[in-house]
């Protein structure tokens, strides 16, 4: 049996940036349901389709692959006093999108303080970067119609699972 749609594939992985230093690292391998439901990165469930266990990959993602290029109007500049007073660098607030309908929000990164303005850039971290995913294979099984719908549900409103969770329902 190979990696096909309606499979629970579960996998560990290392995340590099294009220098080959080490973004991220898994200890206990992730698992989302093969066949594009948005559980993992196209570029990634592309390449693991018809792939069997054991299989080792090393993808390389474009920006437009992974987080997008880096959006400079994202970076914003706002005053101090919209901020509370313990306000320090890497902390992060939701904010609307500016133009944007009142549903739309983005997640906002400090990047700088001053005594009279803030910084804050809406970018992930990784935009605009190369990124090389190097997978290892571990499992997978396809998904039982009994669970089916359940995870379906699930995966569409974004709760996220892991192996643990694909092996209490196969």
């Amino acid at each position: 049996m190979k990696i096909a749609k309606d499979t629970v594939v579960s996998l560990r992985y290392e995340l590099f940036d294009a220098n080959g230093s080490l973004l991220e690292k898994t200890e206990d391998p992730i698992s989302y349901l093969h066949g594009g439901y948005d559980g993992i990165f196209p570029t990634v469930e592309e390449a693991l389709q018809n792939k069997d266990i054991g299989a080792e990959l090393k993808i390389t993602m474009s920006p437009d692959d992974a987080f997008g290029e880096y959006e400079h109007d994202l970076v914003r500049v706002e005053p101090r006093n919209l901020f509370p007073d313990e306000i320090a660098i890497g902390m992060q607030f939701e904010g609307g999108v500016e133009d944007g309908d009142d549903d739309d929000y983005s997640l906002y990164t400090v990047v700088d303080v001053t005594d009279t303005e803030v910084t804050v850039d809406g970018n992930h971290p990784l935009a605009g970067k190369t990124l090389n995913f190097e997978v290892l294979l571990r499992m997978y099984a396809p998904l039982l119609p009994k669970s089916w719908n359940m995870v379906i549900r699930m995966t569409r409103v974004g709760i996220t699972t892991n192996a643990e969770f694909f092996q209490n329902i196969l």
